[in-house]
C-alpha cells in the first residue's frame, strides 16, 4: 500500500471526529532533512497529521509536536531530548522473545538508521507531561504508539499516531495512564497561537453562579462546552467554553470571589474588553480587579506582560 494510502486512513478518520484548523502552525518545512536528522523515515501518518494539524492540542489534553518552527517545544532535536530522563526499569532477566521485550522494556533514543533495536521517538505530549512516542523498529508506518507517563509508567498501542489520535477523541482507545475524554463533550482542536491572557475579579451580584455563567455566555454567542467540574456540594467549580467565531477561551471560576478567565488573541483584546465588561454589567455586578493568568495586578486592560505568551 502507498504511503498516502496507509496516511489518508487515520487522518481522514480523525478528520471526520476534529476539524482541522484554516491555517495550520509549523505545519510544513524539510523533512528530507528532518529524516536526515534521525536516520530513517517517519511514518506516513505523522506527516499527514503535522501537515492536517500543525502544532497544537487535542481537547486541552494531548499536544501534537512538529518538527518545524522557532518554538522551544518543537523541532526534531526536542523529540529527541526529551527522552533523556530514566527509562522503566527492566527485569534483571528478559524471558520474553526478544521483539516482545522491546515492547515491554522499550529504551528511550531515537532510532538508528536500518533496521537496529526498537526504541523510542516523541511525537506528542500531554498536559499531564506523559510523553507519546513511537516504539521503533520495522516498517515505520507499523511503529506502535507507547504512552510514557510522567512517572515512568508506560503502555503500548499497536496502532500508528493518528488512529491513536481518533480512537482516543472518539472514546474507542483505552488507556489506564491518560485521562479519557470528558462524556458528552464534542472533540475539537486549538492551534498554537499568541495569547493574550486576562483575569477580571468580579463583586458578588443578585443573581447565583449559574444565572451568570448563563448571562455571560448569552453575551459572547454563539460558544461551545469545554468542559467543567464541580465540588460535591456545588458551590466551587468551573465551567470552559470559547466563542465560535472569535476563538477566545474562556473560564468562568465560580469561587468566591468569582472570577472569568479568558485568553484571546492579541490583536482582539479592545473588542474583547468592550464585550466582556458589557457582559459583566449584564450579570449585574463590577469588574473589582484586573490580573494576569498568574495573578499579577495590571494597572490597565492592555498593560504588556511577561505572562502574555504562546498558548
Amino acid at each position: 500500500m502507498a504511503d498516502s494510502e496507509v496516511a489518508a486512513t487515520g487522518c481522514e478518520r480523525l478528520a471526520r471526529l476534529v476539524a482541522p484548523p484554516a491555517e495550520p502552525v509549523d505545519a510544513s518545512g524539510d523533512w528530507a532533512a528532518v529524516q536526515d536528522r534521525i536516520g530513517g523515515r517517519l511514518p506516513a501518518d505523522y506527516r499527514r497529521l503535522v501537515e492536517t494539524y500543525g502544532w497544537g492540542e487535542f481537547c486541552d489534553y494531548l499536544y501534537l509536536r512538529t518538527p518545524f518552527g522557532t518554538s522551544r517545544h518543537n523541532g526534531i532535536e526536542r523529540q529527541m531530548a526529551d527522552l533523556n530522563s530514566p527509562a522503566p526499569t527492566a527485569p534483571p532477566a528478559a524471558t520474553a522473545p526478544p521483539a516482545r521485550e522491546r515492547e515491554l522494556h522499550p529504551r528511550p533514543s531515537h532510532p538508528a538508521s536500518g533496521a537496529g533495536p526498537a526504541e523510542l521517538l516523541i511525537w506528542g505530549t500531554t498536559m499531564d507531561a506523559d510523553r507519546l512516542c513511537w516504539l521503533t523498529g520495522g516498517a515505520p508506518d507499523e511503529w506502535p504508539v507507547v504512552v510514557w507517563s510522567s512517572e515512568g509508567r508506560h503502555e503500548t498501542h499497536h496502532l500508528g499516531a493518528a488512529d491513536f489520535l481518533a480512537g482516543w477523541v472518539g472514546g474507542h482507545v483505552g488507556s489506564h495512564l491518560l485521562a479519557d475524554m470528558e462524556p458528552d463533550l464534542a472533540p475539537w482542536f486549538n492551534t498554537f497561537r499568541p495569547r493574550t491572557h486576562r483575569c477580571l475579579r468580579l463583586s458578588a451580584g443578585p443573581r447565583v453562579a449559574a444565572e451568570c455563567l448563563r448571562v455571560l455566555r448569552d453575551a459572547l454567542a454563539p460558544t461551545v462546552d469545554r468542559g467543567s467540574w464541580y465540588s460535591e456540594d456545588g458551590e466551587l467549580g468551573q465551567d470552559h467554553f470559547a466563542t465560535v467565531d472569535t476563538d477566545w477561551h474562556l473560564t468562568y471560576d465560580a469561587d468566591r470571589p468569582h472570577r472569568i478567565r479568558i485568553a484571546f488573541p492579541p490583536e482582539d483584546g479592545e473588542r474583547v474588553r468592550q464585550r466582556l465588561f458589557a457582559a459583566v454589567a449584564l450579570m449585574g455586578c463590577e469588574v473589582l480587579q484586573v490580573t494576569t493568568a498568574a495573578g499579577t495586578p495590571l494597572a490597565a486592560w492592555h498593560a504588556p506582560t511577561d505572562d502574555d505568551r504562546s498558548a
